[in-house]
This record gives C-alpha cells, structure tokens and sequence, in this order.
C-alpha cells in the first residue's frame, strides 16, 4: 500500500473521485488560471476562486469543503510582508542565545550536580519566539496593555538565555537552573513556573494540555473585561506555543469552538511542528500537520501553514509539473525526520530522486546546499509574515502550523532523533560543532578545559546587537515573560453583605448551596467591589438556584442573545449578553477551571483584581479536573470554588456516579486550596468573608489562595448566628454548636458539613435515651486541622525535639472529655486526617466505598453515619471504658433496629 493510499484523508484529492471529461478544455482553464496569477497576483486570484465558489453555491453545483491545503506554505510569496528589523543583527543574538541555553543545560548535567534538562527543545523553537520577541510581543509597559505569552515549557533554557544577555539574570542563576533550593537565591525552575519565580513567570505551561485551553479562556476573559467596561484590552493579544504532540491532549483541542464561536482573533496559536513526540514521531505514517490543518478549519480557526524556508521558493517556483508539491504531500513525517537525520546526499536520494521531475530540479545544487534548505519555522521572513498575518486576520483565532527540527543546530546526534527529547547532554565533537555552527569566539581549548562546564558568551551591554535587543523590547513594552508583582488595593466588601446569610433561614428551610448562592448576590450588589465577581457554572446553574441571576446579572455572550428566548415570559429566563456577568461554559469542567484561571489571575495578568466563583457538581471538579488546579495553584489563582450537590448520600437517586465521597480528600492534597466542608450558612458567611480578606486584603500573608467550599442540595432549618459564635474556630476548622447540659458519661460528637445534621440527632437521642452527654462540634476544615497538627510537629523538629505549640484542634478541645465519633458525608480518611492530633479515643464514621441509587435516609443507614450509628458508635466506645453498661450498645443496636438496615426519620423529615 504506497503512501498515496494511506493518506487520503489528509491529503487535497479534490479531483480524486472524477473523471475528466475533457483534458484539453481543463488544461485551458488551468492555463487561465496561471495567467491570472502571473498577471495580477494570488492575492486577486484569490478573490476571483471565492467568487467563483459563491457562484457554484448558487447555481447548486456542490462544492467541497477544503481542510486541507497542499503541504506548502499558506501565504504566497508575492504577499509576504518585508521583514522590517535587522535580520542579521538578530541572527547574531539568537546565536548567544541557542549557545547559552544549551550550556546551561550542559553545566546543569556535571557529575556533582547532575539534574541535566531538555537541550533540544529551545534550539528547534528559537526563531518562533525571537520573531515575536522582535517585532511582535508586547511588554507590560506598552501603552495598550502587554500581551500573554504561553511559552512552551520544554524550552524555557531559551527564556533564561535571553534574560541573561538582557542582564536580567546571572550566571550564578543559569547555574541554578533546577537547583532551587540548594542554590538558594540564584536556583530557578525547570519549567515556567511562577510560584516557583514569582518576578518572572506568569504561566505555568509544562502540564502538557493544560496551557491550550488556558490561552483560549485567557482571550476570553481579555474580551469579557472588555465588554463589561471594566478594562480596555482590545490591543493585547494572547500567545500560546504549543507543540504537535502536545495537541494528542484531550483538552488541547476539548475547547477549540469558544475561541471561533467567539471570534477571538485577540487569540494565535503557534504550533512548533517537529513531527515528533518524546519517543517517536508523531504521526509516523501520516501528517500530522495536514491532520491539524484539517481540524483547526473544520473548528472554525484561520490557518496558517509555514513549512519550507525561502531555499524552496526558487524550486517551488520551477515545479511547473507539480511533482515536487505531489511529493510534499505524499512524504510521511516518519520519512520527513529521517531525512534531517541524514545528509543532502540521503535527501537528494530519497526525497528528490522520487521522480525524474525533481531529480531534475536539484540536478545544479550541491549536497551541502540541498542540507542547507531550511524549514519554515527557522525562517524568518515566513515566520514574520504569519505572525503579521494572524494579527491582521479579524474575526477568527488563528493557528500557525510551522514546521521545524528539534535539535536543529545541535548536530547529527541531536538534530530529529527519537530520543533527543532524553538527551541532556552534548559530547566534545558536539560542542564544537555547535560552537561552528553558532560562529561562537571559543577556541578549542578552552571548551577543552572541561566538557561540563563550558562557558556562557555575553559580548556586554554595550555591543551594538544587545543595544539593539535591548531598544527593540524598550519600543514594545518591556520584557518578557515578566510578572509583576503588584497588590492593588480594592474595597471589600462592608458587614452588610454577609447578614443575610448570618440570619438564618426562620422557620423554612433552606440548602447551604442556597445559602451560598443568597451570599453571592448580595456580594454581587455591593457598589464597587460586586462587578469584581465572576460568577462561572458549567450548565449546572437552574440546579443551584443560580437563575434567579439570569435576568439580572445575565449570562455573558460578547455575541448577545440573537434568538427569541424559548423561555423569554419567565421571570427567571435565561438571558445572555455582551455585558453578562455570568460565565456560563457549558457541560465542561474543564473550561470552567480555565475560565477561573484566567479570572482569578487577573490581578496580575491586567491589573485587576477579580473574584471568581466557580460552582459545579462536587464529583466532576478535582477528581476530574484535578490537573488543572494544580496548574492553577502554580499560576497562583485566586478564588472560590464550590462543589454542589456534595457528598455521598445527599443527592438522593441519581446514583454512584454523581456520588462524591472523596473530593475533600482530593483537594487537600493540592497546597493552594483551603477546603471548608461548613454546615450552615452563617459559618459560610465568616468563611467567604476571610476568604476575600485574604485574597485581597492589605495584611501581611498569602494571598494566592482557592477556597473551596463543598455545599449540599438538602434543605435544613439554618440557624442563626449565635451571640457566642467562635469565629476563629470556624476559620480554623473547628468550634462547639451544642454543648450537652446532661449529668451522664461524657462522649464528643465531631462533625461536618450535612453531617452535623446526625450529629445533633445522635446527641438528642443519646441523652433522652441513655443519659449520655454528648457535645456536638462542627468541623468546618478537617484539612486545616491536619494542616495546623503537621506544622505544629514540624515546627517541634525544627526546635531539635522540643515541645512546641499544641495542635489548634487539640486546644479547642481541651476539657472535652469522652471518646470522640468523627462524622462526615465522606470516606473515613478526611476525618482519620486529625486522629494523631487528639488525645481522645478516636473512632470515625464515613462513607466509604461506590455511592448508589437510594434515598438519602437509606443510603446514610447503608453506610452508618446516620444519627443511629453514630449514638451506638458512642456507646460501644463508653461501653468499653467502663462507662455504661456493657449490654447497652447491644440493646441501642436492637432498639433503632441497625440490624435491619431500616432507616430512620431524617432530622428534615425524609425517610
């Protein structure tokens, strides 16, 4: 089976299933058509075949639609753009600055050191970056707005390099690079990484997959403050370097319709297109370039294709028989590396010698010259007039395929090899002939002198090509990556805001996810600070009582509501608009984390601080999505999350997929995020309060932190706030509720969330029917209490051994005599969290294993965290102490009929 056959589906073959009827009336045509383009250009040829498409439509002669292109370049010659800045003073730089990165990866791999880095990565993208860098990419200072760059991970050796010559960083950082914390101050990261070098990144890429649909929402969000009038962004622009193999990710194509359906043309793409992944290439026997061309336009994107260099325009210009386009397409990028991994002989042989027409074409060059024809993403005129091109294209996002060779200029042992992504090191032979290739001033011997530690080029500050770098980021905005570190001071909001939720719910009943939604709006009427909210729901928002926003707050679209509302004479109808507060992203959790990202780190990417609340299904946020939060804990975000329809037994129905019993557990392990499980909505009210205290107050702490709240459907009678309530007890993760006035055995009763519910129910029950006194605690953050008991012994090791300060949670129970019974909606282990930190004897209750379809009263006896087993729980423990009689648990088993599994009446009245 030859190639031909193979690749059908990424190839043009728009003539493929015809037969030509009369070969000399389409020669004419064709002929005409050449003429055309000789005479005025492609630009006016391009004109004419539109108009001609447009009338086949209306003449009902069916036209296909074109994914793909032939496998050259997107804009023709004739329209590329003079390339305006010295391209000779750049190439010089760009020199020191492929020289630099790889060295530094090189002293990096010394025996006494030896954590290496990835060498070939910056060397293959090294003109895409420099081009924008040049000509392109705005600084923060620039009086439009700087723009976003999502630099390709892999390749930050390159961002380094550039800095060093900027005189931004030392040599001793270069020699830091993955040596963070034993080289102190001068250690930087691996990859960009801004809580890792907070003055120098601004987003963490390296999460492969992730950075995509981070980008998307990043342009997104530009044009949501836009449209709400909160800031001006219509001259910046959102970058994102991607690799070919990274767009294998789910989620680096999961989002491509919100940037075209939103005609986000603030938004381009670059894809570094080496044709391999970190073992092989990407598509071997394919094109993975054609594959993503094809999937960019059916998307909806503009694409531009940069393949070959400005060696190929003589011969693609001599192709008068199109042999050399046929063998572009039908050449596999298994083939494509292997040739880069050759010699001009091996291409001449293999590539050319395809065909007497080719052959032909290179019959007058040398070996050397046919190994010298580059491809296009090291090329700056092509690369230049793409990026041009994509900034002048309106009304679509773009994506720039360009074509280029991992290692290039490494050498033969580097240069489009399957393991170069492995590699980390250079031989002598090698660095030399990289030195050769880079016209670097060192001699042999002093590269000699020690293979793992060759010395970084600098020519100084005063040489005429650094003046030049230097004046080119003066003129467009500063450097780049930067992140500037900047508080600014916003109005919080005032008392009044939180009193609704402080109040309680009287005498009807009411949800904590109700509560939370009643806080929210009244958060989102405060004067200044409410436009600050972001309020995002993926389709999930009618579940949370969230349309009562609709015809307020309304659902942002920046292309509006264009069609008659189904809904439209309902008072909660939904509503969209270009001014809408409300990001609603659809059923994707995924996008609702890139949607938080991005507002959450508005305080540094414009300057302004936003709040966003991002509310979905418990179950489908960090067990799905738990990635991207990492990556949002490394871009140091800001905001709530909120997980509805909590729990394990709450939802009554719907089933074990809809089950969450371990978010808690999940979102702890994340250091960013502050998880609350509270159970009424005055402890909500304190906890939101501190939350945005913390974000985007003026003390002295952390400020880049996400509070997530898990929130529950079922309806209960909220109490109001008590006159003696422990503030600092519910912001530390624990305070008292009900302290038992019975005389009996003394037990404690800890619990979270809904879960306080049974616990008050297991007191009641415990003292009427047994004369037991049981004091009802709610746990508002088992993490914060697990959190505050490790730090306590830590600080204890620090301090050589000595006592240090007790655990918050074991002072707030000091006098709390009884074994303790630690309740919750969730596996045992969120609660098993904090057994070492009290001197109690410790039991726990918890949901463990698969959720099902039941009612929630008998879901809860199933698992025994109801207010029944909990009581029993309580007196088997005081049974064994002595402090009841030893038949009565036994006898509180019979009497609530545990062996039956026949549920009880629920405190709200289900059964």
């Amino acid at each position: 089976m030859g190639p031909s056959e193979t690749n059908d589906h990424v190839l043009s073959a728009l003539t493929n299933d015809f037969t030509d009827a009369d070969i000399e009336e389409t020669n004419e045509w064709i002929q005409s058509f050449d003429e055309l383009v000789d005479a005025h250009g492609t630009e006016r040829a391009q004109f004419i075949v539109r108009s001609l498409l447009q009338r086949a439509r209306s003449r009902s002669v069916q036209v296909p639609m074109v994914t793909t292109t032939d496998y050259v370049n997107t804009i023709p010659v004739d329209q590329e753009p003079e390339y305006p800045g010295d391209e000779k003073m750049e190439r010089r730089y760009r020199a020191y600055l492929r020289w630099n990165a790889a060295v530094m990866v090189q002293r990096a791999q010394k025996a006494t050191i030896g954590v290496g880095g990835h060498i070939s990565s910056y060397a293959g993208i090294a003109t895409l970056y420099e081009v924008g860098l040049n000509n392109f990419f705005r600084g923060p200072e620039h009086p439009g707005g700087g723009d976003q760059i999502f630099w390709q991970g892999h390749s930050s050796p390159g961002n380094y390099a550039r800095a060093y010559l900027e005189g931004r960083l030392t040599e001793d950082q270069l020699d830091g690079f993955r040596q963070e914390k034993t080289k102190g101050e001068d250690g930087i990261p691996s990859y960009p990484h801004p809580r890792c070098m907070p003055e120098f990144w601004q987003f963490p890429t390296v999460s492969l997959g992730i950075g995509p649909i981070n980008a998307i929402w990043q342009a997104q969000f530009n044009r949501y403050i836009q449209d709400r009038g909160i800031k001006d962004t219509s001259q910046q622009h959102v970058w994102a370097f991607l690799g070919d193999g990274e767009l294998d990710e789910v989620e680096s194509r999961g989002a491509l319709q919100v940037a075209a359906n939103n005609k986000l043309d603030n938004l381009t793409f670059v894809v570094n297109c080496n044709l391999q992944r970190l073992d092989g290439p990407v598509r071997g026997n394919g094109k993975i370039i054609q594959e993503l061309e094809a999937f960019f336009r059916g998307a909806g994107w503009n694409v531009i294709k940069v393949i070959w260099g400005r060696e190929w325009d003589t011969l693609l210009e001599k192709d008068k028989s199109g042999e050399l386009v046929r063998i572009m397409n039908e050449t596999l990028d298994g083939d494509y590396q292997t040739y880069k991994a050759e010699d001009g002989g091996f291409i001449r042989e293999h590539f050319f010698g395809k065909s007497p027409e080719t052959k032909e074409l290179v019959a007058d060059m040398t070996d050397d010259e046919i190994w010298a024809l580059k491809r296009g993403a090291h090329d700056y005129h092509k690369v230049y007039a793409a990026y041009k091109a994509a900034l002048e294209t309106k009304g679509q996002p773009t994506v720039i395929l360009a074509q280029g060779i991992k290692g290039y200029g490494l050498g033969t042992h580097f240069e489009g090899r399957n393991a170069t992504h492995q590699m980390k090191k250079l031989t002598m032979e090698d660095l030399k002939a990289f030195r050769d290739h880079l016209r670097i001033p060192f001699s042999d011997e002093e590269l000699e002198k020690d293979l793992y530690n060759p010395p970084y080029y600098h020519p100084g500050m005063d040489a005429p090509e650094i003046k030049y770098m230097m004046e080119r980021r003066e003129q467009l905005g500063g450097f780049l990556p930067q992140r500037r570190q900047v508080q600014k001071e916003i109005e919080l909001p005032g008392e009044k805001a939180y009193k609704g939720a402080k109040k309680g719910s009287g005498k009807q009943m009411a949800a904590t996810t109700m509560a939370f939604v009643r806080l929210m709006k009244d958060l989102m009427r405060e004067k200044e600070f409410g436009k600050r909210i972001v309020p995002i729901v993926p389709d999930e928002a009618r579940t949370f009582g969230m349309d009562s926003l609709f015809p307020t707050a309304k659902i942002y679209n920046p292309l509006g509501q264009n069609y008659l509302a189904v809904d439209r004479e309902l008072m909660l109808a939904y509503k969209e608009s270009p001014a809408g507060q409300i990001q609603h992203v659809g059923i994707n959790e995924a996008g609702g984390v890139a949607a938080m990202t991005a507002a959450g780190s508005s305080y540094d990417t414009q300057g302004e601080p936003m709040l966003p609340i991002y509310i979905y299904y418990s179950m489908f946020g960090f067990q799905r999505t738990g990635d991207a939060f990492w990556a949002a804990a490394d871009q140091m975000v800001r905001g709530f999350i909120v997980g509805g329809t909590a729990g394990r037994t709450t939802l009554t129905g719907e089933g074990f997929q809809h089950m969450d019993g371990h978010s808690p557990i999940l979102a702890a392990q994340n250091p960013a995020v502050l998880q609350y499980d509270p159970a009424y909505g005055y402890e909500i009210a304190h906890i939101v309060e501190r939350g945005i205290e913390q974000m985007y107050g003026q003390k002295d702490e952390d400020h880049n932190v996400m509070y997530y709240l898990t929130v529950y459907n079922e309806p209960i009678l909220q109490p109001a706030e008590p006159e003696d309530v422990d503030i600092d007890g519910i912001i530390r993760g624990i305070h008292r509720i009900k302290e038992s006035q019975a005389d009996g055995p003394r037990t404690q009763l800890l619990a979270s969330g809904i879960g306080v519910n049974w616990a008050v129910k297991a007191s009641e029950l415990l003292e009427k029917d047994w004369g037991v006194s049981a004091d009802v605690w709610s746990v508002t953050s088992w993490t914060n209490l697990r959190r505050d008991g490790i730090a306590a012994e830590r600080e204890s090791f620090l301090n050589g051994g000595k006592d240090s300060r007790q655990p918050f949670v074991a002072q707030q129970l000091e006098g709390a005599t009884g074994p303790i019974v630690a309740v919750s909606d969730y596996d045992s282990a969120l609660m098993d969290g904090i057994r070492q930190y009290v001197p109690n004897e410790f039991a726990t209750l918890g949901a463990d294993g698969f959720g099902f379809a039941d009612t929630r009263a008998g879901a809860r006896r199933f698992f025994n965290i109801d207010a029944e087993s909990i009581a029993v729980r309580a007196l088997q423990m005081l049974a064994k102490r002595g402090e009841v009689d030893s038949n009565v648990p036994a006898q509180a088993w019979d009497k609530y009929k545990l062996s039956e599994n026949k549920p009880a009446v629920e405190p709200n009245g289900e059964e």
